[in-house]
């Protein structure tokens, strides 16, 4: 198979695509949060042992930016600050329920509306861009398991 003239460039327009998909299908709703806050609420969804500070470091910000941020989400009821059980003068972050079905109603709209977009493509398409987007996922993270036919990589 050969290579596109210019794949890093299709890409970058297929990602700034998928963000506009992604983008639409929230922002044509009304939000009680705003993207930053809804990013929060993500990374903490995945993270149960998170603190201010680790917050901080995975947005890149000052931790006091960070607590203020957490300040906005508790008080609209998205986000509670608890006592750590193994250590009582740390204080973790954790996602409400009310924040679980937030970030729900979040995914279903999204995977919509890339559903939409998928239907207008062939069935065999979508096929390959699974695969494809299973090999760059794994590639990102540096696993990738050599594709059958395909050259060997090396360093």
């Amino acid at each position: 198979m050969e290579r596109p003239l210019n794949l890093p460039a299709a890409i970058d327009a297929a990602a700034e695509a998928l963000v506009g998909v992604l983008d639409s299908a929230v922002s044509r709703h009304q939000l009680s949060v705003s993207p930053t806050q809804l990013r929060v609420l993500s990374l903490l969804s995945g993270r149960p042992e998170t603190n201010v500070n680790r917050l901080a470091e995975l947005l890149d910000v000052v931790p006091s930016s960070a607590s203020r941020l957490c300040d906005r989400l508790e008080a609209t009821g998205l986000l509670r600050r608890v006592a750590d059980p193994r250590d009582r003068r740390e204080v973790l972050l954790v996602p409400t329920a009310a924040a679980a079905a937030l970030l729900r109603e979040v995914r279903e709209r999204r995977h919509a509306a890339l559903q939409a977009v998928l239907d207008r493509m062939p069935g065999r398409v979508q096929q390959e861009l699974l695969q494809a987007l299973v090999c760059f996922g794994q590639a990102a993270i540096g696993s990738v398991e050599p594709q059958p036919g395909a050259p060997a990589r090396t360093a």
